[in-house]
Order: structure tokens, then sequence, then C-alpha cells
């Protein structure tokens, strides 16, 4: 090889080895993507607390607008815990005629049992209802000053089939039997507070998407009045080079920031709230014989509570910048 071309091709290597060099790597890239987020987040949070007042103001906005949904559905949750175990199979009552003997009695409900629709028969005698009446109503001295027993024998009646059609069905065969008094279906008031607990989440859901809407017109206002704060500061930026997505940035970690302070505030009302109603409601769930307590946030939903926060200020402020600052440029 001549001395020209070994020349050259040290030349090439030497080339390609400062062009390896002074290539950036994809993992200095990111670090150095990820220091810029850091730096911009801190520096958004620390504008923030530099005016307290305003800030707090804004975050209470946000927080009792987000703790009225999440209090109803606190409130919701509450009365399913108390309501469950009720929504058990369909029963069907008989109150017998007092003129039915004991044993006539207690003959129809195994008459009753023999049915193929019918999959349990309870029989509770008069003694028994009175008995029951007396340690659960608390007028026990009261009752036992009656003559005679004011209640009837009893005949509880589970279905096979508990779908509201087969349990009619049976329903009207049952009430049909001369010695039947009464009969009633003892899940028609379940399926009635059901039927109102679905109304009231679907009260909820639409509640928390009007108020959702109203925390991002507010977080969005609040994004508009601090583009126009800084309106010379983004237009010096831009002069310089910088770009749109640059220049976002802050404004995107605000909203995020009052998202989540309006988050942390929903979540403080909303605990307040259950602590100081805790204990009216376990005295009034003492009176019933019964050990409910009021319950809050789970740590799941709170952390739901959170995220949804934060996506809500992050959403108004995108809004927001997307709308005022393409308006900003230098001249």
């Amino acid at each position: 090889m001549t001395k020209p071309a070994q020349n050259s091709n040290q030349y090439a290597r030497r080339k390609d080895k400062g062009a390896s060099q002074s290539r950036v790597s994809l993992g200095d890239k990111l670090g150095s993507y990820a220091s810029h987020h850091k730096l911009i987040a801190k520096d958004s949070f620390l504008r923030l607390l530099k005016t307290p007042i305003p800030s707090l103001m804004t975050w209470l906005v946000i927080g009792i607008a987000l703790a009225l949904p999440g209090g109803l559905f606190v409130a919701l949750a509450n009365v399913e815990s108390v309501s469950k175990g009720w929504d058990g199979a369909a029963q069907v009552s008989l109150y017998l005629h007092k003129a039915v003997g004991e044993q006539d009695s207690r003959k129809l409900a195994d008459k009753i049992r023999l049915r193929d629709d019918v999959a349990e028969v309870e029989y509770i005698s008069a003694v028994q209802a009175l008995e029951e009446f007396k340690k659960l109503s608390g007028y026990g001295d009261v009752l036992n000053q009656l003559d005679s027993n004011p209640l009837p024998a009893v005949i509880v009646v589970r279905p096979v089939d508990d779908s509201h059609a087969n349990t009619q069905v049976l329903f009207e065969a049952l009430q049909a039997i001369p010695q039947v008094e009464q009969a009633v279906i003892d899940l028609e008031w379940v399926q009635r507070l059901y039927s109102m607990m679905a109304l009231g989440k679907r009260m909820t859901l639409a509640l928390a998407a009007l108020l959702s809407l109203g925390v991002l017109l507010v977080i969005g206002n609040t994004i508009r009045l601090a583009i126009e704060s800084r309106r010379d500061e983004i237009v010096i930026v831009k002069l310089v080079g910088a770009t749109n997505a640059f220049v976002r940035r802050p404004f995107l970690y605000t909203g995020l920031w009052y998202g989540l302070g309006g988050g942390i505030m929903a979540w403080l009302i909303i605990s307040i709230s259950v602590l100081w109603l805790s204990k009216p409601v376990a005295v009034l769930a003492g009176l019933y014989q019964s050990e409910f307590s009021l319950q809050g946030l789970a740590a799941g939903e709170v952390l739901m509570l959170w995220l949804a926060a934060g996506l809500l200020g992050l959403l108004g402020a995108w809004l927001a910048v997307g709308r005022h600052l393409g308006s900003i440029e230098p001249r």
C-alpha cells in the first residue's frame, strides 16, 4: 500500500474515532431529560409556596369540589356495608290465622316442604315469635302483662330459584292457601333499597363529572393568569430558541401540583367529616344492637383520589397552555 493511501486510512480512522467520542449516548439523554423534569417540577412547586394564600385558596376550592362526590361515595359504601348480607335468597313469610292450631300449622309446614320449588322451610311458632319479639323490642315487661299472645305462627319459605319471576309465582301459590292470613315477600324492601343505591351511584357519577368540569375550569383559569403574568419571560425564552414544549413544561407541572394539592384537601375534608360523624353514628347503631362503625376512604381509594385529582390538574393545565401559549410570540 502506498504512503498516501496509508495516511488517508489513518485520517479516516481518527475521524471515526473522534465522531464516536463526541456522540451522546441514549442513557445520557434520558438522564438529562429526567434531571430537567425534576428541576422544573421542584421550581414549579416552590413558586406555589412563594404565594401561599392564593395557592391555598385554589387548593381549597378544588378540594371542596372533589370532596362532594367523594363524600357521597363514602356514604354509599357505608350503606352497602350495613346492608351486607341482606341480599341473600328471597323468602316468603306466611302469617297463619290464629285459629289454626299448633299441630295443623306444623303439618302445613311439612306439606309446603315437599314442593319442588321450595328449598327450605322454617316454622316459627307463636310462642317463639313472642319470645323473639320480647328480646328485640325491649318491651318484655309490657308484653308479660298481656292475657294472650297476639302474634301468629309464621312459616318462612325460601324458594329454590330466588329470581323475581319464580318468587312471585311461589308467592301467589302460597298466598292462596286457606290457613294463610297474610303472605309477604321479605326481600321487596331490600330490592327497593338497592334500587335507591343504584340511583345514588348514578347521581354521584353525574355530580363527579360536573364538578370535575368545574375543577378543569378553575385550574385552566389559574394557569391562564400564570401565563399572562409571565408573558415577558416567555417571550425572552422563545427569543433564545426555546421550543413550545420547553415553555409549556413549568405550567403543566403547576397544574399537576394544583390537582394533587386539591386531592389532598379533599381527602382531609372527607376524613375530618367521617371522624366528626363517627361517634353519633356509633351511638345510633348501638340503639339498634349493631356494631357498625363509619368507615372512610381505604388506602387504595385515597391513592385513586389523588391520582384522579392530579390528572385533572394536568389536563386543565394542558388545555389552558395549548390555548394561550401559542398566541405569545416574539415580535
